[in-house]
């Protein structure tokens, strides 16, 4: 009969496998419980995800580091006043505050697509992974001329208030980068929902998503790889969502 693996040699299996996710697997317990180390580490991961929840967005700051890729920036709010009502109010941050759609009229045209920044569930997400996305993918879609609206900041704001705001700068497609609700491996995970001409019957179907979006997950260059990449299917079949599958993984493959 083969004899169990001793204690050493079973610890360094589990930290072998560690190495390959960030998930908590393998923890030491103590009896029933969890031993001191990982309940600590747990318990510190839990109150960096609340802190995200509720951390501000240093709007002047997000708006000179997306000015400084040429980019005009847009600074409008959600229907929600404040993040406590944003998070009891999902459907205020839906929608624009009242003198939001003025801001936007005054640069109303014809565009191909509006990129929409909002805090989401995550401000840091944003604060610290927009400007790089946008550094990725704006000069490619820049050297294929394509008309680009300027860069509208939304704070507060949900998915669906880029709807709003594409409708009201006359762009044919969004792109929403939004803070995503922080877990406990990744408090600072961006995502990318891109739809073909949003309007009041938008569902979320009708959208396309790029998720986890960070220098842990799927990165600045390869993020705006995908968001090139998915654009020009939808601008080219002239749809989104369920309707339109991401083959971007694909390529990234064959990039490296």
């Amino acid at each position: 009969m083969m004899k169990p693996p001793a204690k050493s040699e079973g610890e360094g299996l589990w930290a072998d496998l560690r190495k390959l996710t960030a998930a908590r697997i393998g923890l030491k317990r103590s009896g029933a419980s969890l031993a001191t180390q990982p309940l600590l580490e747990f318990q510190l991961a839990h109150a960096r995800a609340r802190d995200a929840v509720h951390a501000p967005l240093d709007v002047a700051r997000l708006n000179d580091d997306i000015a400084a890729l040429g980019a005009l920036v847009l600074n409008v709010a959600s229907a929600a006043a404040d993040k406590q009502t944003y998070l009891m109010r999902p459907d205020l941050g839906r929608q624009l505050a009242p003198d939001a759609e003025a801001t936007l009229a005054l640069h109303a045209g014809i565009y191909d697509v509006v990129f929409v920044v909002s805090d989401g569930l995550s401000a840091s997400a944003v604060q610290n992974h927009a400007a790089p996305v946008l550094a990725a993918v704006l000069p490619d879609l820049r050297s294929q001329s394509w008309r680009i609206a300027p860069v509208v900041i939304a704070r507060h704001g949900r998915v669906a208030i880029g709807d709003a705001i594409t409708s009201a700068l006359g762009a044919d497609c969004a792109v929403v980068l939004i803070g995503e609700r922080p877990g406990l491996s990744a408090p600072d995970s961006m995502g990318a929902y891109l739809t073909w001409r949003p309007g009041a019957q938008t569902t979320d179907a009708d959208r396309n998503c790029i998720s986890n979006i960070r220098p842990d997950g799927i990165g600045y260059a390869d993020a705006g790889f995908k968001l090139a990449h998915l654009l020009e299917a939808i601008r080219a079949r002239r749809l989104s969502g369920v309707q339109l599958k991401d083959g971007s993984d694909r390529l990234l493959v064959g990039r490296e």
